[in-house]
This record gives C-alpha cells, structure tokens and sequence, in this order.
C-alpha cells in the first residue's frame, strides 16, 4: 500500500532523515517509534501529503501524496498531535467532514462517542484536550478511510480514555484499514499496534517487523540476575527484565518498550538480523 524509497527530508537548518526505505502492508495497525527529532511526524506528514520530500520516492497507493489528488485525499485522514476543533458542535463537524468521504458512516460516529462518553452536540472550543483528542478520533473512524494516520492519540487520554482508545480502534480495524500510530507512549497501545517501525536520523529504518517475527529471533524474560551478554537488561522490581537472541526457538512475549532500547542500543545487529 505504501512504498518508500530512499525518502529524503530537511528543514532549513535540520536534517531529519535521509535514505528511508519502507514497505507499509494494508491491513494493519502499524506502531511508528522512535526517538524526539527522528522524524515521525514529518514522515506521517509526507504520507499525508503535508510535506514534500527533497528526494526520494513516498507512493501510496500508486499516488504522489503531495499532488493532493481528491480520489487520494478521500482515503485518508491524519490526526495531528494536537487538533483544534472548529467553532461548531463535534456532529455537525463530522456532517460537514463526511462529505468528502464516499464511505462516512455517521452512525458509527455515534458509537464511537459513546464509547468514549463525550456528547456529540458539544461544542470543540468548549471540550478539554482529551475530550477533544477522543472527539477527532471518533470522526476519522467514522470516515472509514483505507489509510488513517495518527500522532501521538494516547497523549491527553487519562486511564480509562486509554483503555477506550484500544478498544475504539481494535474495533474498526479490518483488512481494508491501514492505521499508523506514531507515539511514545508504547504501554498504552502495546496490545494493539503490529507491526513495529522504529525509525533512527542516521541510520534510516532500524526495525520493521511483526511481533511474530520478533518473537521468534528475539527472547523476552525477566531473569534474577543481570546478563552482561542480553542484549539488554533493565533491573526492575522483579528482577531484570531482559532482551537476548532467541537462539533456543522459546516463546515469550513482545515487550515493546524493553525492544525498543534493545534496538537502540545495537542498532547494527538488529537491522542484520531482521534484513
């Protein structure tokens, strides 16, 4: 669905990436980390079209985002990081939005409102940030776009937002959807979001790859002592949680935060071992 080759951006007096190398499949809910000033924004930017690249090729679907064709705009919607809401009810919004969109389903905005409890009549200017995050997210699902792009949509959310914000997207995604969620906040989305991107500013792509496959080259543990030959290890209260090659085919769990220091931290050899 998406195809990225040797992608190149800078701002005026910033290099953010150069060199990105990307397949994207449909169908999946993809985690986009990395670092601050890696360039996950700008990246779902250019997707979007928001941005233009300075060399290099970003296709989705076929199309040259930047060109803005109407039969590309109408399958995809971006959530930026922080939305500001029109001065109108979050209904009449979605209304008006839905437009634009050949498959909008205005009844699945309502469920999805109520889900997360926010009243549909309220208006945006007079929502808190997170009843606001939680109102934009429930239109773009309503839109029922094959491509949705979302920056940092946990950021905002309390607890029990967080918990209706899995249980939101878990419940629109289909294989016709593609949802790529950039964030920090990994424990919020660590059950939902696979495949996993991590993105570095010199080293390109350092990950991208299924928990499956992750699983299967990399074992996860939480061992009584630290091991100066994992990968990497963290003591924690119940010992030392630990990331090492999965030499002895073993299952464990993917955990996301404990991989993504892992791969910081041997950025070489995580990008041999899933080539």
């Amino acid at each position: 669905m998406i195809n990225i080759e040797n992608l190149e951006f800078s701002y005026p007096r910033h290099r953010v990436f150069r060199g990105i190398n990307l397949q994207l499949e449909e169908g999946k809910i993809y985690g986009l980390l990395g670092q601050n000033g890696v360039g996950k924004t700008t990246l779902l930017k250019i997707i979007s079209g928001l941005l233009k690249s300075n060399s290099g090729k970003c296709l989705v679907d076929g199309w040259n985002p930047f060109e803005r064709k109407p039969d590309f705009l109408k399958e995809i919607f971006y959530i930026p990081e922080d939305f500001v809401g029109p001065e109108e009810s979050i209904e009449t919004f979605a209304k008006h939005s839905g437009v634009f969109y050949p498959d909008f389903d205005m009844e699945r905005f309502y469920r999805m409102m109520s889900m997360f409890e926010v009243n549909p009549a309220g208006k945006f200017n007079k929502l808190s940030y997170g009843q606001a995050k939680k109102a934009i997210i429930s239109v773009a699902l309503a839109l029922k776009t094959r491509l949705l792009l979302m920056d940092e949509p946990s950021n905002g959310l309390d607890i029990p937002s967080k918990a209706q914000l899995r249980r939101v997207i878990a419940q629109c995604a289909d294989e016709n959807t593609t949802i790529i969620i950039s964030t920090h906040q990994v424990r919020d989305l660590e059950n939902l979001i696979d495949p996993i991107i991590i993105l570095d500013n010199k080293e390109g792509v350092l990950l991208n790859a299924g928990i499956e496959e992750i699983s299967d080259k990399l074992y996860f543990s939480l061992d009584a002592e630290k091991d100066e030959t994992a990968l990497y290890s963290e003591p924690t209260l119940g010992g030392y949680m630990k990331v090492s090659l999965n030499t002895g085919h073993k299952e464990s769990k993917v955990n996301i935060e404990a991989l993504f220091n892992a791969v910081l931290l041997n950025k070489n050899r995580i990008q041999e071992l899933f080539k």
